[in-house]
């Protein structure tokens, strides 16, 4: 037996352990960036280190919290740590949390495209509703092999540096007295260390760091994301809402500076049906009619037919969205409610009266549907077009014919198309359609029967957003043939981006550019409007198009008559609020301003906030205001 009396070798073979938490957290976030680097605009490789070396921070807190109970057990002030048995125990604690953790990680190796963000426990509030997990987690295992093989690859070696340093033999304790103090200095030092490696230090007046302290060490938003790793992410978040009431301002100045109630008299009350397709991931980027200025070399379109439709509709090619999910995009074009941090739907707040395109229409008479070709309650689509009052839900179950199932989302979008128009036409009118569409959606797979039809593009979605286009076309072409379709005004946008193929919409606030196309049969609303434009504006919009003749509540404006709201666009990017207005981009973290950007700085390149003018002055209190009067209004349940 190895003598010892102050257990050093026990400290020093813990310390290594923890090492080796840390370089496999270095490997991980350095094939974070590999994977993502397009995306995360860093500069140098010493500019990478810089940032992985600030990532230690939080890479310490996940892994202190992963280790918690693993670290207490080698500290213990007992006299049979080192046995055999007691080894295997601190083994079991340690690789255990620490392998889940670790492996969270490579989520944002692939997810990290999708939301441009690290994951959080919303992610999981998100696969609550799907009911087909098994499907989609073996599609993603197919897709990206590569990923999970990396992953295994690095559990694998580092379980086996773990076990090649270890104790052979329990040690023998010569002396109890200095071993006992020992173990009570040792244990003192840890847990102080625990504590203050947990919180960021142990000052009184620091809080715990948060996701949003990421950004304290990074010039570019995104950089925040090399900081940060997922698990401190996930667990930063558990049990967490964005969605308290703030008090920035005081409520005269919120008042002066926020308009949440709209009334349009300009048109005569109508009653022309509605049709509203929200198309998944259709990013502007993907669209040539909403491209034609921006001057992009080597620009293609994926949409011949929407770029046809175009030239006959009202276009914004200046448009963005709310949100970056699915589920923002419903409630910020359907309600108007944007989501910011964490979806609206997401928080305890949804369960509420809300006042909406649904209820505002229903209250004209108009028959309210919702399509969506997924399986039933996919999204949580379900349940909140149940709170909004949807007459009707036509989804998977309802289509009944599982032939046309891409076997992954739900059914093929030319089809389900078709089966709308199909639906519509049975009835009278006036009617109020929304359709969510499902196959521009990775893994961005077409009917085998279109294989070669479409262009592949040089990413993935691209043939799918050209299939998806293909629908719209046979879609329009089958709907004109029908008494309705000429009393019906169309609205096509999106709920968020997908996958970047051109620098320019790599660019922090171009990652949420989507389209808003308005088309009629007449073509009385046809043309370019390149102010901005937002999901929000729709709802107001469409109010406005058929003379809605009473107040409603609304932060957007119309896109048609509202000549008081100047354009504006607000939503949450880079874990900022980012307000867009006049000639500046203003980012907000909450609690103040943290920089002013030109309008066209689309990158947040150049912070201006040095050189703070009127101007500026005045859209920092409009982003405020309109964010503060947001949470007012969602927490005191006055939605409607």
């Amino acid at each position: 037996m190895i003598s010892n009396r102050f257990r050093l070798n026990e400290v020093l073979v813990l310390l290594y352990r923890l090492f080796l938490a840390f370089f496999f957290y270095f490997i991980v976030r350095t094939l974070f960036y590999i994977y993502n680097g397009d995306l995360l605009n860093v500069d140098s490789f010493w500019q990478y280190l810089t940032l992985a070396y600030h990532g230690m921070t939080f890479d310490r807190i996940a892994i202190f919290y992963l280790s918690s109970l693993f670290i207490l057990l080698s500290i213990l002030p007992i006299y049979k740590t080192t046995t055999k048995g007691y080894q295997k125990l601190l083994f079991w604690t340690y690789i255990i949390p620490n392998l889940i953790g670790f492996s969270i990680n490579f989520i944002d190796l692939i997810y990290y495209r999708f939301i441009y963000a690290r994951t959080t426990i919303a992610v999981f509030d998100s696969l609550e509703h799907e009911s087909n997990k098994g499907t989609l987690f073996f599609n993603f295992l197919i897709n990206y092999w590569h990923v999970f093989l990396l992953c295994i690859l690095c559990c694998i070696a580092w379980v086996y540096l773990y076990k090649r340093v270890k104790f052979t033999r329990p040690i023998r304790i010569e002396a109890k007295k200095p071993y006992w103090l020992t173990s009570i200095a040792i244990f003192v030092v840890v847990v102080v260390g625990f504590v203050a490696g947990v919180r960021g230090d142990l000052k009184k007046t620091t809080r715990p760091l948060n996701m949003i302290d990421a950004n304290r060490y990074v010039t570019k938003p995104e950089h925040a994301d090399i900081v940060l790793n997922t698990p401190f992410s996930v667990l930063r978040t558990i049990g967490k809402t964005s969605f308290k009431q703030l008090t920035v301002l005081d409520e005269a100045t919120k008042d002066k500076y926020v308009s949440p109630v709209k009334q349009y008299t300009v048109n005569t009350p109508s009653t022309p049906n509605i049709v509203l397709f929200i198309t998944e991931s259709y990013g502007r980027e993907y669209i040539g009619a909403l491209n034609e200025d921006m001057n992009i070399e080597g620009y293609q379109s994926y949409t011949p037919f929407i770029d046809s439709l175009a030239k006959h509709s009202r276009i914004y090619p200046n448009a963005f969205a709310n949100g970056y999910k699915s589920i923002h995009g419903m409630s910020s074009v359907v309600a108007g409610i944007p989501s910011f941090k964490d979806a609206f739907t997401s928080s305890p707040y949804p369960k509420q009266k809300i006042e909406s395109l649904v209820s505002t229409l229903k209250s004209k008479g108009y028959d309210t549907s919702f399509f969506h070709g997924a399986p039933n309650g996919s999204m949580g689509f379900l349940g909140f077009g149940n709170i909004l009052g949807y007459d009707h839900y036509y989804g998977k179950t309802e289509y009944n014919n599982d032939a046309d199932f891409d076997g992954t989302w739900g059914i093929w979008d030319e089809p389900f198309f078709q089966y709308m128009k199909e639906v519509l036409s049975t009835k009278e009118g006036p009617f109020f359609a929304t359709l969510f569409s499902v196959s521009s959606h990775e893994p961005f797979n077409i009917p085998a029967k279109y294989e070669g039809k479409f262009p592949v593009g040089t990413v993935p979605i691209h043939k799918t957003v050209g299939y998806t286009d293909y629908a719209f076309k046979r879609f329009f072409e089958e709907s004109r043939k029908e008494p309705w379709f000429d009393n019906t005004i169309f609205i096509i946008t999106a709920d968020h981006t997908n996958q970047v193929a051109y620098d320019e919409y790599v660019k922090l606030v171009n990652r949420t550019a989507v389209p808003i196309i308005i088309y009629t049969a007449d073509e009385r609303l046809k043309g370019v409007d390149k102010r901005l434009a937002q999901q929000i504006d729709i709802y107001p919009t469409v109010l406005d198009l058929i003379g809605y003749d009473k107040p409603f509540r609304s932060w957007g404006r119309s896109l048609i008559n509202d000549t008081i709201t100047k354009p504006f666009v607000v939503n949450y990017v880079g874990s900022e609020y980012t307000y867009q207005e006049g000639n500046y981009i203003c980012r907000f973290n909450g609690k103040e301003i943290t920089g002013y950007f030109d309008i066209n700085d689309k990158g947040l390149t150049n912070n201006l906030i040095n050189e703070k003018n009127a101007e500026m002055q005045e859209i920092g209190l409009k982003c405020m205001a309109i964010v503060q009067d947001y949470f007012d209004r969602v927490v005191e349940k006055k939605l409607e």
